[in-house]
């Protein structure tokens, strides 16, 4: 088959987790982080962008039915596509973090419901809480996330915010919600009388979820991903709604079978604790997700392998590509030539596209590495379309594609992950744009029009957003732009005036 035929038919995947579909599981490599996630010993999953959060998630979610052989549901509380679910708390979010944290309660009492129902699980307690939400209006039935999310922050409102909404009202005293409201799920613990009236907390409604699954010998797995996307707009409602969810976890840890499983990016983790957080100290069950040169050549090569054009092309199976590290080395190097750059002193391709890929933080993600790989597909084939040689020694790859494939991994990541999440950046990241590639916080604040004190605090603001990384001294600070970024702004190779 010809060159150009091979590279038509050839993908590496998808960089986004939620696009892989079924695929996913053909690519994924079952690591130490899958086993103690799947095992139920990890609760909170942490990990930079792209470095497969969100495939654990999905993961997750494919292997429902084997969890259910374990007698664990999954109730996934987020849309694992398209608009999040709690799109709409950006437009009316809730007043304090007592407010989140009853809306979070509520939501997931809400789901666990509805996972009941999906499962035909029943029984007094069960039936108790279905009462109570269905006097609430509160039962999914056909509502989906969004609508049910947008239901109960209603409800929330109405009862812990009852003068913004109804104007002068009274509280009952028993109940602690406003007289005319009538709503009968509380979030603190009824008194006596409430009891007599039909009241039921909210927590106590959980624990009655618990007991039901208790009964059962079941266990609950409530999924949270895509955080990052869903407060993004708002960096406040992020803190005070990750600051409440996991107030939330804590509070369920008293319970036996419900577990909440929270996939959250490390700077949002460290963003969310920087001014302080008590209850961190206590969230033990958690992992972060790490990859190293070893892993990521081991993603290569398993990715590679599920093309079958291009096992036949180098006549090997995948078994033999897979058999051990310095195999995978191998065949990564029967697609890509020794060395981009040739020279004594060059890195090796791989040690190459390991330096352009990571960020200012010095961590590679799978997300970057898998574009780069399928944008080289793309320039290697429009190359070929046009005329040009085909690479020396059988290699799919010439050198020539390389840059021009690493030029758009720049463009996708400083337009569609730094722009798009830190907007505020946007003007003077721009105003760098044809400058070198090396500043102190002098040259900065010349090219950005602000005293020095305010330019070494907005670079250091972008060093925690991966865009520079910090050298130099304490002293004498530099900030160095990564290869990642330097296409996209036009940077020139050198060191700011």
């Amino acid at each position: 088959m010809e060159l150009i035929q091979i590279l038509r038919k050839l993908s590496f995947g998808q960089r986004v987790a939620e696009e892989e579909g079924d695929s996913l599981a053909r690519y994924f490599v079952e690591t130490d982080h899958w086993h103690r996630l799947f095992g139920g010993t990890v609760d909170i999953v942490y990990g930079p962008k792209g470095s497969g959060k969100s495939a654990l998630y999905s993961l997750l979610i494919a292997r429902t039915d084997d969890l259910f052989d374990r007698q664990v549901l999954l109730a996934p509380a987020e849309n694992p596509r398209g608009a999040t679910a709690f799109r709409d708390l950006v437009a009316e979010p809730p007043a304090s973090e007592r407010e989140f944290v009853a809306l979070w309660k509520l939501y997931l009492l809400c789901v666990i419901s509805s996972t009941f129902h999906e499962y035909g699980i029943t029984g007094a307690a069960e039936r108790r809480v279905h009462e109570a939400l269905a006097r609430e209006r509160l039962v999914a039935g056909n509502l989906n996330l969004q609508s049910l999310l947008r239901a109960v922050g209603g409800y929330v409102r109405r009862a812990l915010r009852p003068r913004s909404v109804e104007g002068t009202v009274h509280v009952d005293p028993h109940t602690g919600l406003p007289s005319g409201f009538g709503g009968k799920i509380t979030f603190e613990e009824p008194d006596d009388v409430a009891i007599a009236t039909g009241a039921s907390s909210v927590d106590e409604l959980l624990r009655l979820c618990d007991a039901n699954l208790e009964e059962n010998g079941l266990s609950v797995w409530l999924l949270l991903d895509r955080l990052d996307v869903a407060f993004a707009e708002s960096p406040e409602l992020e803190q005070n709604a990750l600051r409440a969810i996991f107030k939330v976890y804590l509070d369920l840890l008293g319970l036996n079978r419900l577990e909440i499983k929270i996939f959250l990016r490390t700077d949002i983790w460290r963003r969310i604790t920087s001014e302080g957080f008590r209850e961190a100290s206590h969230i033990t069950r958690h992992m972060t997700i790490e990859w190293n040169q070893q892993s990521l050549m081991h993603l290569i090569a398993l990715r590679a392998a599920q093309n079958d054009v291009l096992l036949e092309h180098y006549e090997t199976d995948r078994a033999s590509v897979l058999s051990s590290p310095e195999a995978q080395k191998r065949f990564f190097y029967m697609m890509c030539p020794e060395q981009v750059d040739v020279g004594s002193r060059k890195p090796e391709t791989y040690d190459w596209i390991l330096s352009r890929t990571c960020d200012g933080s010095k961590r590679n993600a799978p997300r970057e590495l898998i574009h780069l790989l399928n944008c080289l597909r793309e320039q290697q084939a429009r190359r070929l379309e046009i005329g040009e040689p085909t690479p020396d020694e059988g290699r799919l790859f010439a050198r020539a594609a390389f840059k021009d494939a690493l030029a758009e991994v720049s463009r996708t990541r400083l337009e569609q992950t730094l722009y798009a999440e830190y907007p505020a950046f946007r003007e003077s990241l721009e105003r760098l744009r044809g400058e070198k590639t090396s500043h102190s916080p002098q040259s900065l604040a010349s090219i950005w029009a602000v005293p020095e004190d305010k330019a070494l605090e907005q670079a250091r603001d972008l060093v925690e957003a991966g865009f520079f990384e910090e050298r130099g001294t304490r002293d004498a600070p530099e900030f160095w732009i990564p290869f990642l970024y330097r296409d996209a702004l036009d940077l020139v190779q050198g060191s700011a005036g």
